[in-house]
């Protein structure tokens, strides 16, 4: 896997492909996104309901997927006095986090329109998603759930819970 933050085209797709009109099929490997609130039970809190999805990501099957603004979002997160974090658990949370990640190539294309998330900070995980080709977003957010029940993206990617994106690991 590539650092985040160094130069990686392999996550990238929709380089002047045609939209899909189904979501992309899950293959043998997967590309994700994965909310910050994700990525605290993964990196921070080791949440034992879900280390499959993280062993998923340290051993190749799913590829998660992050940017500049979300990394930016997690840092900004785990500063948070309400976690307890020193200095150096951020560090490390953060920097084994970004260790797994891809950086999703610049879009070649116009890219396709998003509905708005009612939550504006969550309109940038959509929006990684969308440009790095994502199979699944992988959430707790009401807000982003609620655009999963209306099936405005699905022809995009999924928004999936995580006990939902565990039936989707391989077994």
């Amino acid at each position: 896997m590539s650092q985040a933050g160094s130069e990686n085209t392999a996550g990238a797709s929709h380089t002047g492909a045609p939209v899909l009109l189904s979501p992309p099929p899950i293959g043998p490997i997967v590309k994700v996104v994965l909310d910050t609130n994700v990525v605290l039970s993964l990196f921070v809190f080791a949440d034992s309901r879900y280390l499959a999805i993280r062993a998923a990501i340290e051993n190749g099957a799913w590829i998660a997927l992050t940017n500049a603004r979300c990394l930016h979002e997690l840092g900004r997160v785990l500063a948070y006095p309400m976690f307890r974090l020193d200095a150096a658990a951020q560090a490390a949370a953060y920097s084994a986090y970004a260790a797994l990640t891809q950086l999703p190539a610049p879009a070649a294309a116009e890219p396709v329109a998003l509905p708005l998330c009612k939550d504006p900070d969550d309109q940038k995980f959509l929006e990684l998603a969308r440009d790095g080709g994502a199979q699944i977003l992988v959430t707790s957010d009401k807000a982003l759930l609620k655009l999963a029940r209306r099936r405005r993206l699905a022809h995009l990617f999924r928004i999936l819970t995580p006990d939902q994106a565990m039936a989707e690991l391989p077994q």
